[in-house]
């Protein structure tokens, strides 16, 4: 089992190394989230996803889970899930294939050439096949919307509901303190 643990962490930190922003979540390598922008001279181009990335204990022979966190308009990405279609994640995947594969192959090639006769969104789909001219005007929508680097971070706000409590109680003190401090010379 050790050979797979090593060639996980080595994957993780050829990922961490490379241009990608990656934020581990539970202070573990088995699921994080990477920063991914969309590819150059595509629909995508300038927008800024969060995607979650879980590795089974089984990797790389297993292949990792892929998602989307903040929203985009695509055939073979669930709006609301985030989950991707991918045929060489889900179908074909090899040991041979490693994270920075999937970020810098398999991503950008899924978001400049969709597939809508396997989709995972139906609405994306239909509307690419019957109004072409439409279907781009709502995925620059989308990435107007949701993937700018603000909303990336917004993605990391709403996970954590249990930060909810603490937030408000700590708004509430500092909002004190900044009374105290502005009357202290």
């Amino acid at each position: 089992m050790s050979s797979p643990s090593k060639r996980r962490d080595m994957d993780v930190m050829k990922l961490m190394m490379s241009d990608y922003s990656v934020e581990p979540i539970n202070d573990g390598i088995n699921e994080f989230n990477v920063e991914f922008h969309g590819p150059k001279e595509s629909l995508y181009e300038g927008g800024v996803w969060k995607v979650r990335v879980e590795l089974p204990d089984a990797y790389p022979y297993k292949s990792p889970s892929i998602g989307f966190l903040n929203k985009i308009f695509h055939p073979n990405v669930d709006e609301l899930s985030g989950s991707v279609c991918l045929d060489v994640i889900n179908q074909s995947w090899s040991p041979m294939f490693d994270l920075l594969n999937v970020f810098e192959v398999f991503l950008p090639q899924l978001l400049l050439y969709p597939n809508p006769s396997d989709p995972l969104n139906g609405d994306a789909a239909s509307l690419m096949l019957k109004d072409k001219q439409q279907y781009e005007q709502k995925v620059k929508e989308y990435c107007e919307r949701y993937a700018k680097r603000e909303n990336i971070t917004n993605t990391a706000e709403e996970e954590s509901s249990d930060d909810d409590f603490s937030d408000d109680e700590h708004s509430e003190a500092s909002s004190d303190d900044g009374v105290a401090g502005n009357a202290d010379p």
